[in-house]
């Protein structure tokens, strides 16, 4: 009955002084959601990119010339210029490889293109990529509506366009898209395909994506120097490691590098990528614990002043209650247990609010609803952990006090 007695007594206390109970819970509220909400939103993104790089399957790899690779941070060096992979390259390699494996070759025309259909035009924000038949498969696409490339439209680069489910959603919301003519950049093409949506997660893998014949890219593009991007795709995910090899040893040999040479370009693994960002998050993710914690601390110095205050006030209250027999242990728990409730109120805002808005972040970069459940039980023992930390002190010094001098106190 002792726990039940300094539950409803931290209750009343807390009813008794409801707008410094609320001020002190809004501190302690604003550092989990602090907290919850960048380690929620972390996770949500981890999760998506998991998702969206593993579209393109466990059993694929890219080939494409030294520093074109993703690349977060570095030391303020200029990056090393690297000689690109040409289209004769990327052909013989196709030609060659003799490895079980589907091989296409693309090459972006425009990282920031534009599309337009009647009086309608998205913002400059379109990838167009020129590929072949295989790009489909290699690249993690389905296709939705339409079909793909025929032969003749790859040899002959017949103004032909696949496009991406958001402009399908903006062009063609409520109209059939195939055999009709957009204009991208200067030229106008007349789609025959449309992609299945994909999703996108950081700028990556999106929906927001026209794809035309390679040949008809070579034509278009300003670029006259392009770098060509190898997708190989191999049958039997048990050898991605032998291809992988194999294909860097094919590489080597097409670009007359030497023994001693470096390689000039990277093969990588269709989850590295994700790898490599997910890495990166963690700095985020610690920032985001340090900031939550400086704010949990401050809530607690707070809560601690303001327990202390409470001491002072209730002395009386103190005494009376040591008159009829109440020992040091039980005022000590009455005043450590008003301390985490007010700490499990501040935290359950927090945590909601964290929610929330680590969700509503994770949405915007294009990542999925998640209920971070572990997250919410590290935000609890983190209210648990600060009220005892706030009033353990203060408890402390209400147990210590002498009943005497406390019923005399005024």
């Amino acid at each position: 009955m002792d726990n039940i007695e300094n539950v409803k007594v931290a209750l009343q206390a807390i009813r008794s002084n409801k707008l410094r109970t609320f001020l002190t819970a809004l501190i302690i509220a604003i550092g989990l959601m602090a907290l919850v909400g960048i380690l929620t939103s972390i996770d949500a993104i981890k999760g998506s990119l998991n998702n969206t790089f593993s579209s393109m399957g466990a059993n694929s790899f890219t080939i494409r010339n030294r520093g074109m690779g993703l690349r977060i941070g570095g030391k303020g060096g200029r990056p090393k210029s690297w000689p690109v992979i040409t289209y004769r390259e990327a052909l013989e390699f196709k030609d060659k490889f003799s490895i079980p494996a589907m091989v296409s070759v693309n090459t972006f025309a425009s990282f920031a293109g534009t599309a337009k259909y009647k009086n309608e035009k998205t913002n400059p924000n379109i990838s167009v990529l020129g590929a072949d038949a295989e790009y489909i498969f290699t690249g993690g696409y389905k296709i939705a509506e339409g079909r793909n490339f025929s032969n003749s439209e790859l040899e002959f680069g017949d103004n032909a366009v696949i496009i991406g489910d958001e402009l399908k959603q903006k062009f063609f919301s409520k109209d059939n898209p195939l055999d009709k003519i957009i204009t991208i950049g200067s030229d106008k093409f007349r789609i025959i395909g449309v992609f299945a949506p994909k999703g996108s997660s950081m700028g990556f893998g999106g929906d927001k994506v026209c794809v035309i014949p390679i040949f008809k890219a070579r034509q278009i593009m300003t670029n006259s120097n392009p770098s060509y991007t190898i997708s190989v795709m191999v049958d039997d995910p048990t050898k991605m490691d032998f291809a992988s090899g194999e294909a860097t040893a094919l590489m080597r040999k097409i670009r007359d590098l030497s023994i001693q040479q470096d390689a000039n370009f990277e093969v990588t693994k269709s989850d590295a990528i994700a790898e490599t960002l997910i890495s990166n998050l963690k700095f985020v993710q610690i920032a985001g614990v340090v900031i939550g914690l400086i704010t949990l601390i401050g809530a607690a110095i707070a809560l601690m002043n303001i327990m202390m205050v409470s001491v002072t006030e209730r002395t009386r209250e103190i005494g009376i209650r040591k008159a009829i027999g109440a020992n040091p242990t039980l005022i000590r728990k009455q005043f450590l247990y008003e301390a985490i409730v007010i700490c499990l109120i501040g935290g359950g805002i927090g945590i909601f609010l964290g929610i929330v808005m680590g969700n509503l972040l994770a949405i915007a970069m294009g990542a999925s609803f998640l209920i971070p459940w572990g997250w919410i039980l590290l935000g609890l023992v983190a209210c648990v952990a600060t009220g005892l930390a706030s009033g353990i002190i203060p408890a402390s010094k209400a147990s210590k006090l002498d009943p005497v001098d406390a019923l005399r106190y005024e």
